[in-house]
C-alpha cells in the first residue's frame, strides 16, 4: 500500500526536511518486505487570501484516486502507535493501494475534506505546527513498520 502525505505548504531545507526525509527513507526499506509504501509527499502551496476552502481544492487535486483518506485534525481519534500499525496492516489486507493522509495548514484541513476522509486522527489535544505534525506522521509510519515486522525499534 503505497502513503501520501499531502501538505499544505512546502518544507524547506532544514531540521523538519531531514527528519522527515530520514523517516520516510526508513518507513520505505523497512515497509517494503510488509507491503507497505513507497511513502511521498506532495505539497500544496496555500494562496494568500484563498483560506481553508482553496486549500482544501488544492488538496483533493492532489489526493491519489480511491485512497484512504486520513485527515490530521486536532479533533481525531487518538491511537497508540500498536494501534496505528493495527489500522496500516487492516487497509494494506484489505487490498487498498493507497493511502492519503492530509495535513492543513495554519487553520487545519478544510471541513468538506474532514467530513469525507475515512478517519481523522490526533497526535493528542495540543495542536502542533504542520511541520512538526509531519515529522510525528513521518516518524509514526516508521514506526508502525518496525512494530509490523517484529524490529526492536519500538519498546513497550
Amino acid at each position: 500500500m503505497r502513503v501520501t502525505i499531502c501538505a499544505v505548504g512546502r518544507l524547506r531545507a532544514g531540521p523538519e526536511f531531514t527528519l522527515v526525509s530520514e523517516y520516510l527513507d526508513r518507513f520505505g526499506k523497512s515497509g517494503r518486505g510488509l507491503g507497505l509504501g513507497p511513502a511521498s509527499v506532495r505539497e500544496v502551496e496555500s494562496k494568500k487570501g484563498g483560506g481553508m476552502v482553496a486549500e482544501g481544492k488544492l488538496l483533493a487535486a492532489v489526493l491519489p484516486e480511491n485512497s484512504v483518506r486520513v485527515v490530521l485534525d486536532e479533533r481525531g481519534k487518538t491511537l497508540n502507535s500498536r494501534e496505528f500499525a493495527e489500522l496500516l496492516r487492516r487497509w494494506r489486507d484489505e487490498g487498498r493501494r493507497d493511502c492519503a493522509f492530509l495535513i492543513g495548514g495554519a487553520d487545519g484541513v478544510e471541513k468538506g475534506l474532514r467530513q469525507e476522509a475515512d478517519i481523522a486522527l490526533s497526535f493528542g489535544s495540543m495542536v502542533w505546527p504542520h511541520m512538526l505534525a509531519r515529522v510525528m506522521l513521518a516518524e509514526q509510519l516508521y514506526r508502525a513498520a518496525s512494530i509490523l515486522s517484529g524490529s526492536p525499534y519500538h519498546r513497550e
